[in-house]
């Protein structure tokens, strides 16, 4: 039998979501899709272990329940995905649905309930008004588990461990392309992504954290670029409905161990390592709302953590206030911090000025890196990249400079949503690595590309870190060949003059 590829089930699973298209939005259909991708999943992979444990066992029900209780998932009977297939013609399919899934959860309330006991489908309902009539509703849920049917997803039967992880990350890029501006809420461009991940790649063992990992792509792709297992991830989400998606991710991913919460980073941040501490990190990394409003001042005048002691940002522009906690939860002289950040944090005056100085001063600012426009969801604005590395104050050649890349030309060109090609990717880590090495002087480094800034030089700009005050991009204009344009005009005058006289004629001609 041949093995079922990615590709064969990107194209069955996007096929099934025509089952919802023209009824609900894409941001909330995915939902739907999504979590029956994940219950497909663990119930064949629960299949295929009975399968195997009856055979080890000679069909000893009580040594074969014993040892299902060890298994990733303990999947109630009627929580099974053959069992919903089964009930598909119900009039109340999804009420059974929705039962299944909250049983589910009651069975595995450690790896899908929140802190304050909130399970993962909580925020999604199969029995909602949203999907139509009760006929209507019952028909698409019957074409919804047909669909699903089709697919044979038992390890074993798959072409490669990372497929379903693979079919998983295809199907919310696919959802975030559709969801317009909502898509900026749970998910990052993969490019995006991965040249984040590379540019703070960690170590075997590492400690990983992202404060506002949407549905867990960035967080993966930063584990993925260790080239080991043997890491450990963490992550917070405020949204409810996309904490679900980032826990699911990180089970089909196989990060059995990784800790998502839910909640708000700034407010209430989750991860602690005492009542008053929070826990530290090799690498960090995240691509926060973009001056976000209501972010959180009021408390942040007053945190228990002490992460605003460089100054507490605007009310109305959040940017600086994550970008201090991920600077704060970093470990000291080892650890990485990469964000995404709108363009304003790089020279916006008042509070955001001063924490900059400050955070230029304490000379833990690597890297500012000006990324295309377009690139993400929702919006056309560019964005940049901040790279902040916490061992710099140690390093035996320590540094004082700041490397300046601007890449907001080099990119391909998409109808809707330009894109980082893989040799865009590679030229800014090369760049940057080439940095931190210490292969680069003060100066031009490539023109019209990069740029090492000293200290000096950013302060005598004020600590303004605008990427043209550093990176030179200006062209000039081709010398204007004077004799052709007089002969252009001449030819120009030459036209109008036999122009007027026609019109004359036709005038006289009407008797005008």
């Amino acid at each position: 039998m041949s093995k079922l590829k990615v590709q064969d089930i990107n194209r069955t699973v996007w096929s099934a979501c025509d089952t919802f298209r023209g009824v609900i939005d894409p941001s909330q259909y995915k939902d739907y899709i999504l979590t029956m991708l994940f219950i497909k999943y663990i119930s064949d992979v629960n299949k295929e272990k009975r399968e195997q444990y009856a055979q080890q066992y000679d069909g000893n029900e009580a040594r074969i329940e014993r040892a299902m209780q060890a298994e990733r998932f303990i999947i109630p009977p009627t929580s099974t995905f053959d069992y919903l297939y089964s009930q598909r013609n119900e009039t109340n399919i999804g009420s059974l649905i929705d039962i299944a899934l909250a049983d589910l959860e009651e069975a595995n309330r450690a790896k899908l309930t929140s802190e304050s006991g909130s399970g993962v489908f909580r925020n999604i309902s199969f029995n909602s008004s949203n999907l139509g009539s009760e006929k209507d509703k019952n028909q698409r849920l019957k074409q919804l588990l047909t669909d699903f049917s089709a697919l044979e997803l038992m390890p074993s039967h798959l072409a490669n461990k990372d497929a379903i992880g693979d079919a998983y990350e295809f199907l919310i890029a696919n959802f975030a392309s559709d969801a317009g501006k909502k898509a900026g809420e749970f998910f990052t461009p993969s490019e995006v992504s991965l040249m984040l991940a590379m540019l703070t790649k960690g170590k075997e063992g590492s400690k990983i954290y992202d404060p506002t990992c949407g549905s867990g792509s960035l967080l993966i792709k930063a584990a993925q670029q260790v080239g080991s297992r043997n890491v450990a991830l963490y992550g917070q989400e405020n949204n409810g409905s996309t904490w679900a998606l980032a826990v699911m991710n990180m089970f089909l991913h196989g990060f059995d161990n990784a800790s998502i919460r839910w909640g708000d980073t700034i407010r209430n941040p989750l991860h602690l390592s005492s009542s008053t501490s929070l826990e530290k990190y090799d690498v960090v990394v995240a691509n926060p709302p973009f001056s976000l409003k209501k972010w959180g001042k009021e408390e942040a005048d007053s945190d228990t953590f002490n992460r605003f002691w460089r100054g507490v940002p605007p009310a109305g522009r959040g940017d600086w206030a994550f970008v201090s906690h991920m600077i704060e939860v970093a470990k000291e002289e080892t650890g990485k911090v990469g964000v995404v950040v709108p363009h304003g944090v790089l020279f916006r005056g008042s509070s955001e000025g001063k924490i900059r100085q400050q955070v230029i001063k304490e000379n833990i600012l690597e890297a500012v890196i000006g990324l295309p426009s377009s690139l993400f969801f929702g919006t056309g604005i560019p964005a940049a990249i901040l790279v902040f590395n916490k061992g710099r104050t140690i390093q035996t050649n320590q540094t004082t400079d700041i490397l300046f890349i601007d890449a907001s030309e080099h990119y391909q060109s998409g109808t809707n949503q330009n894109q980082l090609r893989q040799q865009d990717i590679e030229k800014v880590v090369q760049t940057y690595r080439n940095f931190a090495d210490g292969k680069y002087t003060a100066g031009v480094v490539e023109d019209k590309y990069s740029y090492v800034a000293t200290f000096d030089e950013v302060k005598e700009n004020d600590y303004n870190l605008n990427i043209p005050r550093y990176v030179d991009t200006f062209e000039e204009e081709a010398p204007v060949d004077m004799s052709a344009v007089r002969q252009r005009i001449g030819t120009i005058e030459k036209d109008l003059e036999e122009v007027q006289r026609e019109m004359q004629q036709y005038l006289e001609k009407l008797e005008f």
